[in-house]
């Protein structure tokens, strides 16, 4: 007899707890498209909405762009004469051109015979004996 009770108030408990979560959820549901509308149209009707444009106005920036000191034509023509030479910064790249080495890169004929001398001397690595590749 006892079990049963038991069982008979975890069965309460567990139904309090499953109405009051139905009735939380019934609470906090979204408005329907229909009562946005009506509110809206009584907002309206009361002149209690703001016509557009007149909202708060955003802050204006602090800095005012600096003047060029130079003319249209001048920047164009400076254009027109960095293009001729070739120094200007292809489009996407968004930094000047590296500067050229100082010293020349290998021929590959020498990479080569570097690789063949390593190689006759047994000095090259294994394939898959490496060190492991770096982690991203």
């Amino acid at each position: 007899m006892q079990m049963k009770n038991a069982l008979t108030i975890v069965a309460a408990v567990a139904a309090a707890m499953f109405t009051q979560a139905s009735f939380a959820q019934a609470a906090s549901a979204p408005a329907a498209r229909a009562e946005v509308k009506a509110d809206t149209k009584a907002a309206a009707k009361a002149k209690e909405l703001t016509p557009a444009g007149e909202g708060e106005v955003m802050a204006k920036p602090a800095v005012k762009p600096a003047k060029s000191s130079k003319t249209r034509a001048e920047r164009k023509a400076e254009t027109k004469s960095a293009a001729k030479s070739k120094e200007l910064v292809p489009a996407g790249e968004g930094s000047p051109k590296a500067a050229a080495a100082t010293t020349p890169a290998a021929t590959r004929g020498d990479v080569k015979a570097d690789t063949a001398a390593a190689a006759k001397a047994k000095e090259l690595t294994p394939a898959g004996e490496g060190s492991p590749a770096p982690k991203k």
